[in-house]
């Protein structure tokens, strides 16, 4: 197992197989590609001479570096092919019959130090081991698609793999370029086994008719700055593949965040796979087009549309830097803004932070002097909510507590005038209950921006049972007015963000305290394996542990699923002060400023 890996065959031609075959010969390896199909074989020929071409246009490699590793690429229809290889990696089908036969034959034919590797994310590689004569030198090889593009490479070990072919294969990997992570046998591994809970939970999101499908994706690309929203990705993945993953997830945990939704068997009875088959979640023009075209569920700008009420003035209550950003919106966009705070100490301290945030814009060249002495002059900072009496829109942008905003809408209901819009910011609290402190419940609605106001597109648009439609069509009007992109949710706890990213967060915590995986193979698993900003340890410690560890309670209050109770290293470090980078320390360690 000392071999350098030289030679190696890939068994499988699908588009993940030609992938990792591509890598190979761009790295300098001798690659042997295996497929019972001609067809798949001559397809990935194509394949690699076309991506080849393409890397050549984009100067990423030379022509001679192109034809060599061509030439270092053949292909077999037999795995008799395999036998000078020291390495082998399977990328068939993922059911343990057709790897199981694969590995069984495999036995036959590659030299006894020859390491086989399973490209499964969802197989248990102990048990595709215990089919081989040499289990120790068996184990799980889990590139990400496109293989030539995502860096991330899974390493998974049995508890029958040798030591020397897991460092083989790990050297292997930074040799290619990638970054290898090692974890152990268990279904998902690291990166799918928290992506697929992810995706799950936002189907049944979607099944329970919450949300469109449009909002659901538009809300995790804005909010969470995810390349693909989940159903979209779902449709890439395969609507049945994934299905599988959360079979395997859900066999080996019991965990009911990872038992299949049921829309995905309905989806996949119904052969509507995804993208490879024309339709899934969304529809696309053809067959394995990514290109989507409109269908019976795609809304309407008319649908969306509807009669509101007039807004020309708004008040913004609260000092802190929510407050601040939201205020700033919506003086860039033209409206008379009052900030009101507790008192006008507060109030101007608020508009300084405003004042600071359009300076730094001026300085960036994204904005000019005149218009921001023209945003800055819109903006008035008052002492008491009085101001508010002629505003034709009230955001609340106080503390995250019940009581507190509770009492602010009784004194807004007494303050604004009739007709007036009342709008929180609420990330997790019941509208409704809000809306109850009020006279006028119906004139209620949630208006949930996200943190840097400025910046983030997302605003969650929350009706009540109680919301008026005009209410609904007026925040919608304004969302468009201010730049914001609106998507609609019902009251319940988390909202569409919330409730999908903070179980996916819940999830990696408890891959530590199960010691799976390490902090820093989660995080990089995240970032390189799934395109996230931030890998899940990181956003932990910038929200804040206390912040998360107040949205998982109110989670696992509402819904009262056990997988989403918080997990108790989370509420160990918040009660030991460790709340993230605001205190120096949270799962990891900061720098006092």
């Amino acid at each position: 197992m000392d071999t350098p890996l030289s030679t190696i065959a890939v068994v499988g031609l699908g588009t993940m197989g030609t992938g990792i075959a591509e890598v190979l010969a761009l790295a300098g390896r001798e690659v042997i590609g295996i497929d019972i199909s001609e067809a798949a074989a001559r397809q990935a020929v194509t394949s690699l001479e076309a991506s080849t071409a393409r890397a050549v246009g984009r100067g990423r490699i030379t022509e001679q570096e192109r034809a060599d590793a061509l030439a270092r690429f053949r292909t077999s229809g037999a795995l008799a092919a395999a036998a000078e290889a020291e390495l082998v990696i399977e990328v068939v089908p993922e059911t343990y019959e057709i790897k199981q036969q694969v590995f069984r034959e495999l036995d036959a034919v590659v030299s006894p130090t020859a390491i086989l590797a399973t490209g499964t994310n969802a197989l248990s590689v102990t048990r595709l081991a215990a089919e081989s004569l040499h289990p120790e030198r068996v184990l799980g090889l889990h590139f990400f698609n496109p293989a030539p593009a995502m860096k991330l490479v899974e390493v998974v070990s049995s508890v029958l793999t040798a030591p020397p072919a897991v460092e083989a294969v790990t050297r292997l990997a930074r040799e290619l370029g990638k970054e290898p992570v090692a974890v152990g046998d268990r279904p998902g591994f690291v990166a799918d086994g928290l992506l697929f809970g992810y995706l799950n939970q936002a189907a049944a999101m979607y099944e329970a008719n919450y949300a469109s499908r449009e909002d659901i994706d538009a809300a995790m690309k804005l909010g969470c700055g995810l390349p693909m929203g989940p159903l979209a990705l779902l449709d890439l993945i395969g609507i049945d593949t994934a299905r599988t993953v959360l079979e395997a997830m859900y066999s080996a945990s019991h965990d009911r965040l990872h038992a299949p939704a049921p829309i995905l068997g309905q989806l996949s009875e119904a052969g509507l796979t995804g993208r490879k088959a024309g339709r899934g979640f969304y529809t696309y023009e053809a067959p394995g087009s990514q290109t989507l075209v409109p269908d019976a569920l795609t809304p309407s700008a008319e649908a969306a549309a509807g009669e509101g009420r007039s807004v020309a003035s708004v008040g913004v209550a609260g000092s802190g830097t929510m407050a601040s950003g939201i205020a700033e919106v919506f003086a860039k966009a033209g409206y008379t803004v009052v900030l009101a705070a507790r008192s006008q100490e507060k109030a101007d301290v608020a508009k300084g932070r405003i004042a600071k945030s359009l300076e730094r814009s001026v300085t960036k060249g994204r904005l000019t002097a005149e218009a921001r002495d023209e945003t800055l002059g819109r903006i008035t900072a008052a002492g008491s909510l009085d101001a508010f009496a002629e505003v034709d829109l009230a955001v609340e942008a106080v503390a995250e507590d019940l009581e507190i905003k509770q009492q602010l809408f009784a004194t807004l209901d007494k303050v604004c005038r009739p007709g007036a819009v009342l709008a929180t910011t609420t990330s997790s609290l019941p509208v409704v209950a809000i809306a109850r402190a009020t006279a006028r419940p119906e004139d209620v609605i949630g208006m949930h921006f996200f943190n840097p106001a400025p910046a983030m597109k997302l605003v969650e648009v929350v009706r009540t049972v109680l919301t008026a439609d005009d209410v609904h069509a007026t925040v919608r009007a304004v969302c468009a007015k201010i730049r914001k992109h609106p998507v609609d949710c019902g009251d319940r706890a988390g909202f569409i963000v919330n409730a999908l990213l903070f179980p996916y967060l819940n999830n990696a915590i408890k891959m530590v305290e199960e010691h799976y995986a390490s902090l820093d193979d989660i995080d990089a698993a995240m970032k390189l394996g799934g395109g996230y900003p931030m890998g899940p340890f990181e956003l932990l410690d910038v929200v804040g542990l206390d912040v998360s560890l107040a949205i998982e309670k109110v989670l696992h209050k509402e819904f009262r699923d056990p997988g989403l109770a918080p997990a108790p290293l989370l509420e160990h470090l918040v009660a030991a002060g460790c709340l993230g980078r605001k205190t120096g320390r949270g799962f990891r360690e900061y720098a006092r400023r």
